[in-house]
């Protein structure tokens, strides 16, 4: 990596990340990129005793933990951002304020799942969750995109999932079809994001009294995950 790749790096996984990856994101619309070329793929993991808890209904340490990592990572990419900034370069913090919360809609301009396949991090899995070789799905997501000199990684354009059903049977949502994906496959081909989220809230409501729509259930039976679990 070149001394200023390292320097971003090093600063984010020095402030609390686990994984960081660098893409190129020229092959996207310069609309949704903010007609910036590079992004930054910053994740940050749950620990594992709290995924392992999440086997029938979302728990209120789940939630806690989500909420916590939503936090580290608007504070790790608005970091990252203004050290860019300060050394003369252009930097959007895709902070939750800037890009929305999930929760509430069903499309993103430029998800964070999307840079991290760029950044070589992962895969989307039939969950349409970013799948780690490390982790899984264990993780949660944000990203930085900048125009700074970064040392991309190769991109990942097709899933490792291969014909594991695990996810699929086991969705109280019924929302994930099997279908593997790959570059150029719409979510919507493969996963129903309103069952989801539609299950979700009532699995939210069971588990800890609702307040977040989040279910796990996915991220749990995930043999990537369940490996670290």
């Amino acid at each position: 990596m070149n001394e200023l790749t390292n320097f971003i790096r090093d600063k984010l996984l020095c402030h609390g990340a686990d994984l960081v990856g660098f893409g190129d994101l020229t092959e996207l619309p310069d609309e949704v990129r903010h007609g910036l070329p590079v992004g930054i793929s910053v994740a940050v993991k749950y620990p594992p005793e709290v995924i392992a808890g999440i086997g029938e209904l979302p728990t209120p340490e789940y939630r806690g933990w989500y909420l916590r990592l939503n936090g580290r990572l608007d504070m790790l990419v608005t970091l990252g951002a203004e050290a860019l900034e300060r050394l003369g370069y252009r930097a959007v913090a895709q902070t939750r304020a800037r890009v929305g919360f999930g929760e509430d809609s069903d499309v993103t301009a430029l998800p964070h799942k999307t840079v991290a396949t760029r950044a070589g991090l992962g895969w989307i899995g039939k969950s349409a969750l970013l799948v780690t070789r490390e982790w899984g799905s264990l993780i949660r997501l944000s990203s930085i995109l900048t125009d700074a000199p970064l040392e991309v990684a190769g991109p990942v354009n097709r899933s490792n999932c291969g014909a594991c059903m695990i996810c699929t049977e086991a969705c109280p949502a019924g929302a994930i079809s099997g279908r593997e994906w790959a570059l150029g496959l719409y979510r919507d081909a493969f996963f129903d994001a309103v069952k989801c989220r539609r299950t979700a809230e009532e699995r939210s409501l069971l588990g800890f009294g609702g307040g977040d729509t989040i279910c796990g259930k996915c991220i749990a039976v995930c043999p990537y995950t369940r490996k670290c679990l």
